[in-house]
């Protein structure tokens, strides 16, 4: 995983953000001087520790009485966070597209 300071209080993580790169991730998000605001536009998978090391990011920023947003979710981001339904608990923006009915969902009335 690559990562790149945009500004001194921005983060932009790329990659996986999975439990093979824990801590690295860890570090990133809680190093010497934690980002308020987290670019997960590269992120290309996301899984439980991923998502645990986040809320970690997200609860002591709060301990701290400091910023920290989420930006840029990528895809792979969206997928999970809608499936664990937390978009609420990280509190930023976060725009999914809406879901199109499949034919499974479609009722007929053919009798």
């Amino acid at each position: 995983m690559s990562n790149e300071q945009t500004t001194p209080n921005s983060l932009r993580l790329e990659g996986e953000l999975t439990i093979y790169r824990a801590a690295e991730i860890k570090q990133l998000l809680l190093g010497a001087q934690p980002a308020t605001e987290v670019d997960l536009s590269g992120v290309t998978d996301l899984d439980s520790v991923g998502v645990q090391l986040l809320m970690l990011a997200k609860r002591e920023a709060l301990a701290q009485q400091r910023e920290m947003r989420l930006v840029a979710h990528s895809q792979a981001v969206i997928d999970v966070f809608e499936l664990l339904n937390l978009a609420a608990y990280f509190d930023d923006p976060l725009i999914m597209e809406p879901r199109t009915a499949g034919p499974s969902s479609r009722h007929s009335s053919n009798a």
